[in-house]
Parts: structure tokens; sequence; C-alpha cells
């Protein structure tokens, strides 16, 4: 049988990306011994290291970027999605923080979570442990590669880090900052790496390819990678797959907070995962709530897809379908629509929601608490932007990503859910009869 070219070289291409992605595999094996036993001080070392390079080299990173966006919006991409690519100084100074955050973190590799002794004398701890090599696919934020990279490492964790082709020039910029703290530090450079081609193929390798060297993945990004993760990866997986958040506007909440509370959570970043995009709002104060909060959402530039009472309170806004109640927007639209109260509210919720996160204003601590114990969110608000919904702002220096698998994390992804556990038993001779 004869083989077109273009077939024989997309072949010899495919084997290519095979023995790459094996490469760097072997190589994070190699590596993951030395960065499991790893003293704190080395590993905080590296990533402190790491953070005063970044900010020396803002003027390449930021330089690549600006290249990244420009070939983003040539390609048509969508401003949205665009303003998730951007960097600018301030948030190159974030990036870097974000690492000394890991670095003042506690390491949670060794601690010991229980113990106990048997009856027969045994001594029994349960202890934590590095996950292994870990296998992170991600789009659009460039600072991923800073948080997850950092992430691993203080957790122990050797990991490969596959960005989407959109921040190629950027990741690149930020991963040689990781390289250099990891040199400095007297660390393998493999604890880190990232993949160095776009080529689409790397994805599957990783995903089905990989089982002997990659122990999870972890998607970040749209629907469709998330999908494609889950039905192609042949090892565990730590993922979410929307981020279709809700504000319920309760019929004791202080309207002036509610208003806050509302607008900060759709427009402060509307392309992040804990964006507000559907407002519901108790139907026993739509005569006093309804029109001032479609207002404030209006006037600071975002749509509004309403019910059909919501589309009564103002002309300028459009009439939601079914489809709207569905949608992660990523942009500065939000669906809002009345409610028979909180029951209501958490049924909406329970039936389009993605169990990411939802909040409720309200001064009624009773009817907080059932809206609380009873959405089945991974973060659940009271009198809270759902913009909080970010490992950072939990205290926990960054995030991965959140999670909204109940297996094996729940919620931001950082350094202790970065890692599993084993038991320890220490005895004196015993032997079972």
């Amino acid at each position: 049988m004869t083989i077109e070219p273009n077939a024989a070289a997309a072949h010899a291409a495919e084997g290519t990306i095979r023995e790459l992605m094996h490469a760097l595999g072997r190589a994070a094996r190699e590596a993951e011994p030395v960065l499991a036993f790893a003293p704190t001080a080395q590993k905080n070392l590296a990533l402190l290291a790491a953070a005063d390079v970044l900010l020396a080299r803002r003027a390449a990173i930021l330089a690549a970027n600006d290249f990244d966006r420009r070939e983003a919006e040539r390609c048509g991409m969508s401003g949205a999605l665009v303003e998730r690519l951007r960097l600018d100084g301030a948030r190159v100074a974030a990036i870097a923080s974000g690492l000394r955050d890991i670095a003042a973190l506690a390491d949670p590799i060794g601690t010991v979570l229980a113990a106990w002794t048997r009856p027969n004398g045994m001594l029994i701890e349960r202890k934590r442990v590095p996950l292994g090599v870990v296998g992170i696919i991600y789009e659009s934020r460039p600072n991923v590669t800073a948080d997850a990279g950092g992430l691993c490492l203080k957790s122990g964790n050797p990991v490969i880090l596959r960005g989407g082709s959109e921040s190629a020039r950027s990741s690149a910029a930020i991963h040689a900052c990781l390289e250099a703290g990891l040199v400095a530090a007297g660390l393998p450079t493999a604890c880190v790496q990232l993949v160095p081609t776009p080529d689409r193929a790397a994805v599957g390798c990783m995903l089905a390819q990989m089982t002997d060297s990659i122990d999870v993945i972890v998607p970040r990004g749209g629907k469709s990678l998330i999908e494609r993760v889950r039905n192609e990866a042949r090892v565990p997986v730590i993922g979410h797959l929307e981020g279709i958040c809700h504000v319920y506007v309760d019929r004791d909440a202080d309207l002036e907070m509610a208003g806050r509370i509302v607008l900060n959570s759709k427009m402060r970043r509307t392309g992040i995962c804990g964006a507000a995009e559907t407002l519901l709002i108790d139907r026993a104060v739509a005569a006093t709530a309804l029109e001032p909060l479609v207002a404030v959402l209006l006037e600071a530039g975002c749509e509004v897809r309403g019910d059909a009472a919501t589309c009564g309170v103002d002309a300028r806004v459009n009439c939601a379908t079914e489809l709207d109640w569905h949608a992660e927007y990523l942009d500065a639209i939000i669906a809002v629509r009345l409610v028979d109260g909180v029951d209501e509210a958490i049924s909406h919720i329970g039936r389009y929601g993605s169990r990411h996160t939802d909040c409720i204003v309200t001064a009624n601590a009773a009817t907080a608490e059932r809206f609380l114990a009873r959405v089945d969110s991974a973060i659940v608000l009271h009198n809270v932007s759902t913009q909080f919904a970010d490992g950072g702002e939990f205290g926990m220096g960054a995030e991965i990503g959140i999670s909204t698998d109940k297996f094996h994390a729940r919620g931001p992804v950082g350094v202790e859910q970065l890692t599993s556990y084993k038991y320890l038993v220490r005895g004196r001779g015993q032997t079972r009869a």
C-alpha cells in the first residue's frame, strides 16, 4: 500500500511527538524521588528564586505576552478569551507574589494525619505523601504555568505542563523563570517541565499513552477540553466541567449589599470560572429589588437576559431562552430570573448549576444555613462575591483550579489536594493468628 506524502509526514510527526512526550515522562520519573524527599528549605529556595527571576524578567514576559495577544486577536479569539490571556506589570507581580505565598505555606509532605496503637502493640500512622507525576493541561491563562508549577513543586510532585498554543510564548517565558529557580536550589529542571510543542497529539499522548509516567491529570480550560480529558484519560483526573455560578438575592437581603455583590460577582473579571452567570431574585422583593439590580448591571456594560418579569423592567433586557440557564458566558452577560423563595433557588441551582460556586445574599441566618446545607456545590457562599472562589483568597497560596469532582479533591486544588497518604505500621515481631 502506498502512503500519501502528507499522511506519511503526519505519521512521522506523530512518532516524533510520542518520543518527545515519553522523554519528558522518563525525566519526570527520574526527578520524582529527588523532589519527593527534597527538604522544605530547598523547595522554598526554588520558589523564591523563581519569583525574583520573574520580576527581573518582567519586560521579556510582557513582550512575549503582547505577541501572544496580538496573534490571538489576529486569529479571531473572543475578547473575553484575550482578556484571560492578558498579562500586565501588576499581574506579573501577582504571579511572583503567588510563588512567595506558596513558599510560605506549611509543607504538607511527611505530615502525620493520624496515629493509633492497636491492642497487639502495632503503631499505625497515616502520613501525607506526594501524588507522583502530575500532568496539567490548560488553556489561555499563562499564570497557570507558575501557579501549577509552584504548587506541584511545594507538594513534591514533578509536573508536566501543557499550555495552550495561544499562550505558548508567555508560558515559555514564565517556565524559564521556574527553571532558573530550580537550578538556583540545586533541583533537577525535570521537576517542572513544559511541553515544547503546540501539537494536539501531545495532549492525546499525555491522556492515553503515558500511564507509566503520569499518575494524575489536571485539566483547566473550556468545556471541550474537559470533555476530551474525561473521555480519553487512562489515568485519574482532577477537574471541573464548567463554572455556571449563581447569586441568589433573598427577600431578607440588604439591597445595597446585594447590588455590590452582584456587580462584583459578574463584572470584576468576567472570564474566570468563579464569575456569576445567573442572578436569581426572590419574587417577594421583585418590586423593590429587580429593577435596581438590573440597572446596576446594565449601567456597568453587562448584557442582561431575563425572564418575562425581568424583561418588563427595562427595554434593554433581552429575553432569555432555556439555553441561557445552562450558559457559562465568561463574558459581560448574565441571565436573570425570579424564583419563589430559597427552595426554588436551590432547585434551580440543582437543575442548571455545575456544582462550582453559588452564593446567597440574605440577612436571615436560618435561610442562609438552609442554602449552605442544601446547595451541593464545591463552594457555597453567604453574603460574599463569587469572585472569591479562588485558592489564593482561601489562604492556599494559589490553586491549579476549582474541582467540581467529589474524588479525590473538591474545591480549590492547592498543595494539600496534590497529596495522597500511606500507612506506616511499626511492630515488635507481631504475627497474625
